[in-house]
């Protein structure tokens, strides 16, 4: 892994006026965090050198009911310390944040990083539930995990799938956000917006939406989910260099039986080739307006990022609170809290203090 550097963007805006047209290609603590615990996370200003992978498992999992889920989730730390919820990608899953957890469990936080629906241990509650990928819904499932959990507020921090669900449980219920984290900045979209064609170099580092658009699609899915997400993690990574273990452990995640529904809805769902459930029409139809989100927020982005992804200057507006976009640079790619967890970990520590 080469030497990774951070470059620091400010617009310190404090206000921003009107909704734009955004088209995507892509509060105080409350319950258990209480003073004693907000004065632990003083203690690591600035986190210690963590050389990439050097964690490979978080130990036993817990699982708990949440809403039309049975969550599988590791949890890190005290269980009175400030509370971050690390939410996971496709093709990835909760090992992105192996290195990343540790780190923050050491700084104070109660670190909480649950599989996603489709994903590892967390099961649908009933057979009869849709599995339903849409963007709205996965953000329910998590707010329905914090009061599953009885936590009131977190700082949410998120990559990929994870980084648009944050975004949106910070745009639709902010009250329950401390502070967010943010790889590749806002990701919220909407399916009128996924109408618009693009221009033929994004739509072909789009090639597996249309692929899962096809059954064909879905059965080569389902019958090559270890190869087909090893080729995305090379084209998202191009210069990470995991191995095989690496791989294999957030591989086994796949095999959940919910799996191939799940991802092939949300990807079918974007381009208006699936419907949703009617019960979330309400809150897709505020995402398609493209809220400003308000809380304090870092964005991150890899200098090597071969994923679909934002400008930074596309989305800055999106955010009104204080803001800092980061650079991270040493070959990084998309998935970015496994090959620079020392500068996502760092990140979260920061946008707690602003």
């Amino acid at each position: 892994m080469t030497e990774q550097t951070i470059d620091i963007i400010d617009p310190r805006r404090r206000s921003f006026l009107g909704t734009a047209a955004f088209v995507l290609a892509t509060a105080a603590f409350g319950g258990a965090a209480n003073a004693q615990s907000m004065a632990k996370t003083t203690k690591a200003a600035t986190l210690p050198a963590l050389k990439p992978g050097t964690h490979t498992s978080f130990g036993p999992l817990k699982q708990i009911d949440a809403g039309v889920l049975k969550v599988g989730y590791a949890e890190l730390g005290l269980a009175d310390g400030p509370v971050v919820i690390c939410l996971h990608g496709w093709p990835y899953d909760i090992h992105m944040y192996v290195d990343v957890a540790p780190q923050l469990a050491s700084a104070g936080y109660r670190v909480i990083v649950p599989y996603l629906r489709g994903y590892g241990t967390t099961r649908f509650l009933s057979g009869d539930t849709p599995r339903n990928g849409q963007q709205s819904v996965v953000a329910a499932d998590i707010i329905a995990l914090m009061d599953a959990l009885k936590i009131d507020t977190a700082i949410l921090a998120g990559c990929d799938w994870g980084a648009r669900t944050a975004c949106i449980i910070a745009a639709l219920w902010p009250q329950r956000v401390k502070a967010l984290v943010s790889v590749s900045g806002y990701l919220i979209g909407s399916q009128e917006a996924g109408k618009k064609p693009l221009p033929p170099k994004a739509e072909l580092q789009w090639w597996y939406q249309y692929y899962f658009a096809t059954e064909r699609g879905r059965a080569g899915y389902d019958a090559n989910r270890h190869d087909f997400s090893k080729l995305i993690w090379q084209i998202a990574s191009p210069q990470w260099k995991f191995d095989d273990a690496t791989f294999d452990r957030s591989a086994a995640s796949f095999d959940n039986p919910d799996h191939v529904a799940v991802v092939v809805h949300n990807y079918r769902w974007r381009l208006g080739l699936a419907e949703g459930e009617a019960k979330y029409d309400a809150l897709e139809k505020q995402l398609a307006a493209f809220p400003v989100i308000t809380v304090p927020t870092i964005t991150l982005e890899g200098d090597a990022n071969g994923a679909p992804h934002p400008e930074p200057a596309a989305y800055a507006k999106k955010f009104s609170g204080k803001y800092e976009h980061r650079n991270i640079s040493g070959g990084i790619g998309h998935n970015l809290p496994q090959e620079a967890p020392q500068a996502f970990a760092q990140a979260v520590i920061d946008v707690a203090r602003f």
